[in-house]
């Protein structure tokens, strides 16, 4: 049955006829039975599908039911109680509140490998109330876990089986390809039951993303998704129509965090210096029109007490940060210290390439030279840094960006994650977003550009501010 399918994927096809092909960078899907760090989109697509979470993101990127069909947040987000749908495992099996609870112990358990650990420490004790709820207490208020809860790393996975319980479970596995197929809706009657339609299943094949665009536009998938800056340049050379490249308008931050903070990068107003030279419209242009550029750290107030933060070169008119940055390169020249020379950790990818370009052209307007390293390389000096935000919080920017950052700065941050109210956590998010933003310790430079590409037969992809797309929701309202 597999390879019947993917016989037909090698056909130039793009009726909606057959089975959804969708591609996602990645090895070999595989599911996440723990957490990690380091899972690609093809692996964790492949757990939202076949293990959903206490809660879920639909195609909009909103949180629906999951294992959970309802749920309270109580005491300013201090107690969450769901109580649990009638469901069963994929094996037919009956599901328990006590094996849900077991189960997300184990994944916080877990938390060396958990990229999402560090805003979950607040969680204190998971208990079954009765065999259809459970009740989760937080020593500190956290009223955003929702969106936490709904990440593939606490999807709900059978503890030594590679079953969840939907929405899809995979019904062939072929090397980097996996066949997915709805599971029935459990609380519908038998009469009320239809019979799967061939177009209803999913075929996910992990690949590297140059071979998912050329995939997509030899018209032998439906589907690639999980597009970043690195691959964008490749769309123009593929000839992939306009009308198939959807962007999200995704949360998160794309910028370049100072890794050592010695030599020119030693005082921020020479870090404010490198911020404030950088041309962002130029360099959001030289990949899209449609791509929207940043200078503050939060995407907006979010959960702190503050609008976002703005440093003090952002009061610099556009046309004059150019001449005093090189005025603070010449006085650093004057005071008898050599050129400044820059590192710059980049993606070893064509949107690297182009993004290089850009940044090295404004550098040496100044009289900074940069160096492209490695994005893992240890002597760098700036480090690119491109995140989805995975809820809604300042913490999350605050923290992912202090990389390293000041003392102060780094204590308002923990003093936001051991606030005891609301009210103190968002005032210690926005002391620590200015002293932040005072610092420059990150420089901020667009929204994370996220794109997919979407044939036409899949009438209910969404673009959302998660950049997220559960396959089940591509083609048609989910089961």
């Amino acid at each position: 049955m597999l390879g019947l399918a993917l016989g037909a994927a090698s056909c130039e096809r793009r009726p909606d006829v057959g089975a959804v092909i969708a591609s996602a960078p990645g090895t070999k899907p595989a599911l996440l039975r723990a957490p990690l760090a380091d899972a690609d989109l093809a692996s964790r697509l492949l757990t939202d599908s076949v293990a959903q979470g206490l809660v879920q993101f639909d195609a909009a990127g909103q949180i629906v039911p999951g294992v959970a069909e309802r749920w309270i947040v109580t005491d300013e987000g201090r107690t969450y109680i769901f109580r649990l749908r009638d469901m069963t495992w994929a094996d037919g099996r009956p599901m328990r509140a006590a094996e849900v609870v077991a189960i997300l112990r184990r994944r916080l358990q877990r938390r060396a490998n958990n990229p999402l650990a560090p805003y979950l420490t607040a969680l204190d004790t998971i208990v079954e109330m009765t065999p259809e709820v459970i009740q989760i207490e937080l020593t500190r208020p956290r009223p955003d876990l929702l969106k936490l809860f709904a990440q593939p790393e606490m999807a709900i996975v059978h503890p030594t089986r590679r079953i969840g319980t939907g929405p899809m479970r995979v019904v062939g596995e072929i090397g980097a390809v996996t066949r997915l197929r709805p599971i029935p809706d459990p609380n519908r009657a038998a009469d009320e039951q239809t019979e799967p339609e061939p177009e209803d299943d999913v075929l996910l094949i992990a690949e590297r993303p140059a071979a998912g665009i050329a995939r997509f536009a030899r018209r032998r998938s439906d589907l690639f998704t999980g597009g970043t800056v690195g691959e964008f340049p490749l769309l123009t050379a593929a000839g992939i129509a306009p009308a198939d490249i959807r962007l999200d308008p995704a949360a998160g931050f794309f910028g370049l965090a100072v890794i050592r903070r010695d030599g020119f990068l030693g005082s921020s107003e020479n870090r404010a210096a490198i911020a404030m030279t950088i041309d962002r419209p130029a360099m959001a242009r030289s990949f899209t029109a449609d791509w929207q550029v940043a200078e503050s750290l939060l995407p907006a107030a979010l959960d702190s007490s503050s609008p976002p933060a703005a440093a003090a070169w952002q009061a610099v008119a556009a046309a004059d940060r150019q001449g005093l940055a090189r005025a603070r390169v010449q006085a650093w020249r004057t005071a008898g210290n050599p050129a400044p020379e820059l590192r710059l950790a980049l993606p070893a990818n064509a949107g690297g390439t182009l993004l290089w370009a850009r940044l090295a052209a404004d550098l040496y307007a100044i009289g900074v030279r940069p160096v492209r390293v490695a994005p893992d390389a240890e002597d760098a000096d700036l480090r690119l840094l491109d995140a989805v935000a995975p809820f809604d919080s300042g913490r999350w920017y605050l923290d992912q960006a202090c990389h390293p950052c000041g003392e102060a700065a780094s204590q308002a941050i923990e003093a936001a994650r051991l606030a005891p109210s609301l009210a103190e956590r968002s005032r210690a998010i926005a002391a620590a977003d200015r002293l932040l933003a005072e610092d420059v310790a990150f420089i901020p430079l667009a929204h994370p550009l996220r794109w997919s590409l979407v044939a036409q037969r899949l009438r209910t992809w969404q673009a959302n501010d998660r950049a997220w797309h559960p396959l089940n929701g591509v083609r048609r309202n989910p089961n």
